[in-house]
């Protein structure tokens, strides 16, 4: 027996008044309706209507049980039709997980236009460096860098590749002098971005050739502002996303080098747990994102 077809075929006997009428508007024959009937009373063990050929009553038992399940029906109907809502109508809290630079250099601008187009939906925006437990967090998407994306059973979408660029100040070149191939930042002083995938060691590409260098600078932190920070005032060089300092380097504050070499890339993606049920908050939130750092994304020239 399925019990809740059960229970909606006496719920609709009884608001009916009869099998016959109960079977046309559930579509379905009179046998199947009896036979529900029947089985939902031998599951309880008691009687739930009085049938004669002409008549049908609620036993008192029935009356009882009648009252409380068309509560629970209608609970259930409610529950339905509250989660149909939230996946065809953004709302509700959205819990977001996004590294800080990240977010104020590309979204922090960009998030009050999101929520002005969809006024039922509210963010909690969680800025942190730290890679979060997305589930047992309870965030609905996080933005994470990688070069590397770990197997993680969460459903991923790419938002923008992130090259890098090194660089330093021009007062810091004056002093020090320009690197004119990858070893020679033997010779200077790096900036290390300690949550980096490639912290200790920045890659370089040149047609055929690979060269991978070791970087053990005097200044490492978790912050890609403070990196930012750092070579502005003169301090050293770092291989630094673009799309972090491509107002500095258009405004000549900090200056390339190797321009020649490709260097380590970071792929930006959104997040989130499963890709069944998306509900609409996290569907517009993610469509959001993809628009936005289309826009933002650098290009080299």
């Amino acid at each position: 027996m399925d019990n809740l077809t059960a229970l909606k075929v006496f719920r609709c006997v009884v608001d009916q008044g009869s099998f016959a009428s109960a079977a046309r508007k559930l579509g379905l024959s009179p046998a199947a309706i009896s036979k529900n009937i029947n089985e939902l009373e031998a599951h309880l063990s008691v009687g739930l209507l009085n049938r004669t050929t002409r008549r049908m009553s609620l036993t008192e038992a029935g009356s009882t049980y009648y009252e409380r399940i068309t509560r629970v029906l209608d609970d259930l109907e409610e529950a339905d039709a509250m989660l149909s809502s939230m996946r065809d109508t953004p709302k509700g809290v959205l819990k977001v997980s996004a590294p800080l630079t990240v977010t104020l250099v590309c979204l922090s601008t960009a998030i009050p236009r999101f929520l002005a187009k969809h006024p039922d939906v509210s963010i909690d925006l969680n800025l942190n460096d730290r890679r979060v437990n997305i589930v047992e967090e309870g965030f609905d998407v996080a933005i994470r860098g990688s070069d590397n994306l770990e197997a993680s059973g969460l459903i991923a979408r790419k938002l923008m590749t992130m090259d890098h660029v090194l660089c330093g100040s021009p007062e810091y070149f004056k002093r020090n002098g320009k690197p004119k191939t990858p070893e020679d930042l033997a010779e200077h002083s790096c900036v290390q971005f300690s949550l980096s995938d490639h912290a200790n060691e920045y890659t370089f590409k040149k047609q055929d050739r690979e060269v991978t260098i070791p970087i053990n600078g005097r200044y490492k932190v978790s912050s890609s502002l403070a990196v930012r920070d750092a070579l502005r005032d003169g301090f050293g060089v770092s291989l630094v996303p673009r799309v972090y300092v491509q107002e500095d380097l258009k405004s000549k504050r900090l200056q390339s080098v190797l321009d020649d070499w490709s260097a380590n890339e970071t792929i930006l993606y959104a997040v989130y747990p499963s890709k069944r049920y998306v509900v609409s908050k996290v569907r517009a939130f993610l469509d959001f994102l993809i628009d936005e750092f289309k826009a933002v994304s650098p290009h080299r020239g």
